[in-house]
Parts: C-alpha cells; structure tokens; sequence
C-alpha cells in the first residue's frame, strides 16, 4: 500500500550517527503542517524541538505538544512518530552513549553529572529550552560542514557545554497518556485534536458510542486516571502551543471552552502550581 503523501521518512540519520569522538550531533529539517514522520526508532538517544512551529510527538504510551519552549528526550530503541501541526523547523540531537549510559552526558566527564544521575533518562520526558541550548544547537548546526581543522577544538567545547544544559534542563510535567485499548485510544486522539468541543465526559462518550460508565473504567484501567485529570493534560499542552504563538490569554481560554481567563487560571495553578504568567513565559 502507498503511503500517503504527507507521510515522509526520516532524512539519512545515518550520516548524522553519533560517535565517541562526536557524542552529540544536530539535523534540521523545515516541515509543513500536517507532515507526518513515520514510526521509527534509533540506536542512539535524541532530543526533539523546533525553533519555529508546533509538533507533535508520539512515543511509547505518551504523546507530547511541543512549542520551541519545549524539547523531548527520546531514549535510544524507542519507536517515535513525529506530526507537525503548523509548519515547523525542526532540530533533533542525536546523542551517542557508551554501554549503560542512560543521559545525555555521554562521556561522564561534565559538571553537571550530580544532576543527571538523578533523573530516569530511560523514559521519554519534556524538558526546558533555555536560550543557551538553542543557540549551541544553531552553532553546531552551521559549523557542521565546517574544515574540521578549523571545527574539531571549537566542536568539543560546544558539544560539552549542550551536554551539561541537557542535563540540567528543567522537566517539566507535560505530556499526554495514551491507551493500548483501540476504544479509549480513539476518543483520546479525538480529544486532543479539538479539546473543546466537549467539555464532559458525557458528550465524548455519546460521540464515541460508549456509556459514561464504561469509558471512566477504562480511563481507570488503562491510564490510571480519571477523564477530567487526563484531560487537563491535553488543554495545557494546547494552551502551550497557543502561547508560544503570542496568543493573548484571553483568546486561549477562550478557545479551550473556559468562560473566562480567571477560570482558566486557576486551572493552571491547580495543574502546575503557578499562575499562566509565570508558566508560559518561555513560550513567548
């Protein structure tokens, strides 16, 4: 069967395969909305942002909205699926780990190696884009053709110093669980492409054919949560997106089905404990 023509395959990451000489290398590639890469893994972990645009990543039970405020470590084997929902430049690290390695500080050797050893790198999460992290990102990036006479020194600093903002990124508790049942699993991917047109389990479950009853156990069952918990989840993302698109905030409560700003405020500081002010900040 042909694949659809938004369906496109990862570009060569062969040629950008890290190495214990170079631990970290960068691969940018400009997608249009709707662009889909298919599934697909790698020997070798990753981190996936985008300086310009909005993705969506898949991977494993969990599915990420990610502005350029926000990138997603991807550990080596896992099976990934990248979708973009407004047209993107994307950047993907690939990091190279000796055997038992497990976070991006591959030679062991940085100052932040306290810091990452405390953290589980065996499992995708969001993390922080700091400025500094964007920037090597873009120097490594444009000195990849470089004479390598002229890059090797200059290469290793920036390699190291990426390393170190890697691990000291700051996680943040973003990211929407999905279901293996094929039921449940629809609902939630109707859910998180229009999060508003519902606003109670009631109305998803009449859409989907399915009791109340029945799709709450599932939730239960399959995600350890309930529907309203679950679904915060996809509304903060969204509201990420939006921000990162300088939406004022009143047009993203709006667009989320909240009567007013101060409603979807404090939806916010119940989820993440800090006013939307703070919380999007580094998404505009």
């Amino acid at each position: 069967m042909p694949r659809p023509s938004n369906h496109v395959l990862p570009v060569d990451p062969q040629r950008y395969a890290p190495s214990a000489l170079r631990p970290v290398r960068v691969k940018a590639r400009r997608l249009r909305a709707d662009t889909h890469i298919v599934p697909h893994r790698h020997t070798w972990a990753q981190v996936a942002f985008s300086s310009a645009g909005v993705l969506r990543l898949t991977a494993a039970d969990h599915t990420f909205i990610v502005p350029p405020s926000r990138a997603v470590w991807i550990p080596a084997g896992t099976e990934h699926v990248v979708s973009v929902v407004e047209d993107a430049e994307l950047r993907t690290l690939y990091l190279h780990q000796p055997s038992g390695a497990t976070g991006p500080l591959a030679l062991g050797q940085h100052s932040a190696g306290k810091a990452d050893g405390k953290r589980d790198w065996q499992r995708c999460r969001v993390l922080e884009v700091s400025a500094l992290m964007r920037e090597l990102v873009q120097q490594l990036h444009a000195d990849y053709d470089a004479p390598k006479a002229q890059s090797c020194q200059r290469e290793r600093c920036l390699m190291a110093l990426l390393q170190d903002e890697l691990a000291l990124a700051r996680p943040v508790a973003l990211g929407v669980g999905l279901p293996a049942d094929k039921r449940l699993r629809a609902l939630c991917e109707a859910v998180i492409d229009d999060p508003a047109r519902h606003a109670t389990l009631q109305g998803w479950a009449a859409e989907s054919g399915a009791s109340v009853r029945t799709v709450a156990r599932l939730f239960r069952h399959e995600l350890g949560t309930t529907f309203a918990e679950w679904r915060q989840q996809v509304l903060l993302a969204k509201a990420l997106s939006m921000a990162a698109r300088k939406r004022p905030m009143s047009h993203i409560a709006s667009a989320l089905g909240y009567a007013s700003a101060s409603a979807f405020t404090a939806m916010v500081r119940r989820s993440v404990g800090m006013p939307p002010s703070r919380f999007f900040a580094a998404a505009t």
